[in-house]
Parts: C-alpha cells; structure tokens; sequence
C-alpha cells in the first residue's frame, strides 16, 4: 500500500512539473477562441456584480482540461468555469516541446456592461 501511494505521489508531482505557467497575457494573445460567459439572470435580478479569477490547465492539444476557481461569487463562478472550457488555445511550448500550461483568467460582471 505504501509503494502505490508513493507512485501515485511521483506520478502527480511529474506530473504538475510539465505543466508551464504562463502569464493572462500570453494566455490571452494564444486563444483562437473565446466564449463570453452568460450573466446569470438571478445575478442580475439580485444586483451581484464582481470578479470572478479562475485558473486553467490547457493540455497539449490546447483544449482546457480543468479549471480552478480562484475567487468570485459561487452565482458568476458556474458560468465562467462553463465558458472557459470552452476556449480554444494555440499549443504552447518549452525548448521547443509541446507542453501542458497553467494559466490565469478573470471575468468580470457589471450590470451596465
């Protein structure tokens, strides 16, 4: 039982050491596509407004994988978790390896906008 849980923790320790972090902005400028996230209307008719930052692990083929939440309001996470697994992404490199990355990503959700 200890060997298998020692695998299972080098295997996940390998495994976040491929992935690359990258900046919003080199996310950003590597997107092909984008979906807005929907506002919810329960959001709206409550007057819940804010900033919702997620992280995301976009796999080789620069699909998302996961998305972490990082911080908003539980109402506006659920749309934009949706939203961005629905990104598309120019796959990213290092030494010239296609590699998985870890990015940053916020929404933002006003009323007026």
């Amino acid at each position: 039982m200890a060997a298998l849980l020692w695998v299972l923790v080098c295997a996940c320790g390998y495994l976040q050491a491929e992935a690359k972090r990258i900046s919003k902005k080199e996310a950003l400028d590597a997107a092909v596509a984008k979906v807005q996230p929907a506002y919810p209307a329960v959001a709206k008719q409550l007057n819940i407004e804010g900033d919702v930052e997620l992280e995301a692990t976009i796999n080789e083929e620069g699909t998302v994988d996961r998305v972490n939440i990082v911080r908003g309001n539980p109402v506006l996470t659920k749309p934009s978790v949706e939203a961005l697994k629905k990104w598309k992404f120019k796959p990213f490199t290092d030494a010239g390896k296609v590699v998985q990355a870890v990015a940053p990503f916020q929404f933002t959700f006003r009323k007026n906008m």
